[in-house]
């Protein structure tokens, strides 16, 4: 189901992969990411601006090449929503990790959505995202 008021988010979607990764097989390869990314942005009525792949590179680093990509449209104004599929594809070190989605994101009027944990800034974060985003870290 579309909704009108998605249709004012310029949305990146975001994909991760890192070689470890790989070890657990399709469920989180890039090209099924991909698939539930787009999937949301139509049924949601989002507007995609670019598709954002890191594939081979460690959620602990934040210097990944597409993730910086991504970051210079949000601070150019050309992105203003970013979709994972879920918080460990946008990254697995919990520090940096609530940072952006407590203070970066909200003070540039980001949104971010991670599809499968069924998070939305717009909806406000679960309690529960702290304790997600330690898991993630503690995993890798």
């Amino acid at each position: 189901m579309k909704s009108p008021n998605n249709a004012k988010y310029s949305t990146a979607l975001y994909m991760r992969l890192s070689r470890d990764d790989e070890n657990f097989g399709d469920s989180i390869s890039i090209e099924t990411q991909r698939l539930v990314l787009q999937k949301f942005a139509q049924e949601n009525g989002l507007i995609v601006y670019d598709e954002y792949v890191d594939d081979g590179w460690s959620g602990t680093n934040f210097e990944r090449p597409a993730f910086q990509r991504m970051m210079s449209d949000i601070e150019a104004g050309k992105v203003n929503c970013v979709v994972t599929k879920d918080l460990s594809r946008f990254g697995r070190e919990h520090v940096t990790m609530d940072y952006y989605l407590e203070f970066v994101f909200p003070e540039m009027n980001v949104r971010y959505i991670a599809v499968n944990d069924n998070e939305d800034t717009d909806k406000g974060l679960s309690d529960f995202v702290p304790f997600k985003n330690l898991f993630n870290d503690n995993y890798s």
